[in-house]
């Protein structure tokens, strides 16, 4: 019997994998977040899983599948007998939460700095061209997932997996905060370039590896007039 032969394939190329289609939960879980980012939904507010059903042209499974993936977020709360609501969350909760980012950051660049591989900064620099884009300028939730991006970029570059960990962690409850503080800024200065370049000036600092300055634009970094109004921001 003779022995076929399979045809070697061409040295150096390999095939692409199949691209992931999101799946309908999935897909609800990001138009759920993209409400709450928006404030469509307010804090202690109920999530009617009728309504969902209807915004979204789903049925009521994928609703309860997304809540539960949001709940685990920390996004979302769950309360018996009520449902779904929109996690509450206080002036003095936005106030813990970026003090625990200010602390995670400052620890993650003093580690980093000075930054020996330039190609390290590329996720910062590939955030800040995602918030320059025309998509971000015009849609929220792209410049605050930019945002997230750049942020979760910037203590990854202390190449430290339980600090990392620390600040995904609180990811999802950040993000929260800085839609907020977003809105409030577009309300302050009325178009996202000014958020582009506070970005920029950290990865310039970075490079330049002036830890001083560094520092102290992220104790900065566009947050404390935001801080300064959280009262009148977030009604008690």
């Amino acid at each position: 019997m003779s022995q076929q032969t399979r045809s070697p394939e061409p040295v150096g190329v390999r095939a692409a994998p199949p691209l992931r289609v999101p799946t309908v939960a999935e897909e609800v879980v990001r138009g759920i977040r993209a409400m709450i980012m928006a404030a469509e939904v307010r804090p202690g507010e109920r999530l009617v899983e009728e309504r969902l059903s209807e915004r979204f042209g789903v049925s009521r499974p994928p609703i309860r599948e997304a809540l539960r993936v949001l709940e685990r977020d920390g996004i979302v709360q769950s309360i018996p007998r009520k449902g779904f609501i929109v996690i509450p969350i206080t002036a003095a909760d936005v106030r813990e939460i970026y003090e625990l980012r200010w602390i995670l950051e400052r620890s993650a660049v003093t580690t980093a700095i000075p930054v020996l591989d330039p190609a390290s900064l590329e996720p910062m620099r590939a955030a800040v061209a995602r918030m320059s884009a025309e998509l971000a300028q015009t849609d929220p939730e792209e410049m605050l997932e930019a945002n997230s991006e750049f942020h979760a970029a910037l203590v990854a570059l202390a190449n430290n997996s339980r600090l990392t960990a620390a600040y995904s962690t609180l990811s999802k409850q950040l993000q929260m905060c800085m839609a907020m503080n977003l809105r409030f800024r577009r309300e302050l200065y009325g178009e996202p370039s000014e958020t582009v370049r506070r970005h920029q000036v950290l990865i310039d600092l970075i490079e330049a590896s002036d830890l001083d300055a560094l520092l102290t634009e992220l104790d900065n970094h566009g947050d404390r007039s935001f801080m300064s109004q959280l009262d009148d921001l977030i009604s008690p």
